[in-house]
């Protein structure tokens, strides 16, 4: 019998690549995501089934959670894997300005509580809750050369953002449905994945999309928001996937537990290793306070001054740890950008 799985938010940059991936390792593959289509995988390579709509409607998200009638036929009860990925959030320009703060957690808890209400209904095999690293205490990360983001240091909680708190809420809503439903769940804390077929401009890039945008767009400097030494750890989405694959298909644990890159660097660094890449002369111009407010009419949003991920917890159960630099997963993300943007030029 065939196997299936379902993506929520596979028209996301994570979920577009997961659903690729189980395309090619022979699943069913159902994709539900408010958007329309994925910008940049065509449908054919992500999915047998794309269903368009909204998962803050109950009905909708019945319809997605039921098996298609062949699968039934062929004696599935249910997906063999679903994977959450369907979230409102973006970069630090979209999830720390506090403006978005109300829909953030509204659209994001309800998907979370549809689904798993629903799955508790009609039934789901390993579910997967992709949780983050913004959920850690703030105090934890305000040293930026030696932030502490192990598992077990998420209580007493009090993180940075109200993404933050949506995502340790949701934690608990998954186990709570574990724990009184008997769902089969995963949850893993994501810390700041990167790489080709994501956003790369309009507000909500993450930190290495945003910076290879903006030395391919820059003639003699690079804008840094802050003073650029506030650091982070970036995983490239190849290795990324092969994680949560290795984490959903065991049975040890559920977590939460991090999957993310121990090399951190701060955000100086990253841009001086996109400048390096692109091959310019470009000097490197940081940007906060008033400056900052007068160009763009919101305070500077950094988050914490430094993040990193504490692999040791995913080390001991699963035996993993990133086999690539960041600089490896760089490259290729900074060429695809700028074949992005030669592409969007072309159109103007």
């Amino acid at each position: 019998m065939k196997k299936s799985a379902l993506v929520l938010g596979g028209a996301g940059f994570i979920g577009g690549h997961i659903a690729y991936h189980l395309k090619n390792q022979g699943f069913w593959v159902r994709i539900a995501d408010i958007k329309a289509q994925h910008e940049f995988w065509s449908e054919q390579d992500i999915c047998d089934e794309y269903l368009e709509g909204d998962l803050r409607e109950p009905a909708f998200v019945e319809r997605v959670l039921r098996l298609p009638t062949h699968l039934e036929e062929d004696g599935a009860e249910s997906f063999d894997e679903v994977y959450q990925f369907a979230a409102d959030m973006g970069g630090a320009g979209y999830v720390f300005t506090g403006e978005n703060d109300a829909d953030i957690m509204h659209n994001s808890v309800l998907i979370n509580l549809n689904l798993l209400k629903t799955a508790s209904k009609v039934g789901a095999g390993r579910i997967f809750y992709s949780s983050s690293a913004c959920m850690y205490p703030e105090a934890n990360q305000m040293d930026s050369s030696n932030p502490d983001c192990r598992e077990d240091t998420a209580y007493p909680a009090n993180p940075d953002s109200e993404y933050g708190w949506e995502k340790l809420f949701s934690e608990r809503l998954f186990f709570s449905y574990h724990r009184n439903y008997k769902l089969n769940i995963r949850i893993a804390r994501l810390h700041n994945v990167f790489g080709p077929k994501g956003t790369w401009q309009g507000g909500k890039e993450k930190a290495p999309a945003a910076m290879c945008r903006k030395v391919i767009e820059a003639q003699n400097e690079v804008e840094v928001w802050g003073d650029g030494s506030q650091t982070r750890s970036f995983l490239y989405i190849e290795e990324a996937v092969k994680a949560i694959f290795s984490f959903v298909r065991q049975d040890n644990f559920r977590g939460p537990v991090n999957i993310g890159s121990e090399e951190m660097v701060s955000i100086n660094e990253l841009a001086r290793m996109a400048i390096e890449i692109s091959g310019k002369d470009l000097r490197i111009k940081n940007i906060a306070g008033r400056e900052f407010e007068e160009k763009y009419g919101f305070p500077c949003p950094l988050g914490v001054r430094g993040r990193n991920s504490n692999n040791a917890l995913f080390s001991e159960k699963m035996g993993w740890a990133p086999s690539q630099k960041l600089r490896d997963g760089l490259i290729p993300t900074f060429k695809w950008i700028k074949t992005q943007k030669q592409k969007a030029e072309k159109l103007v």
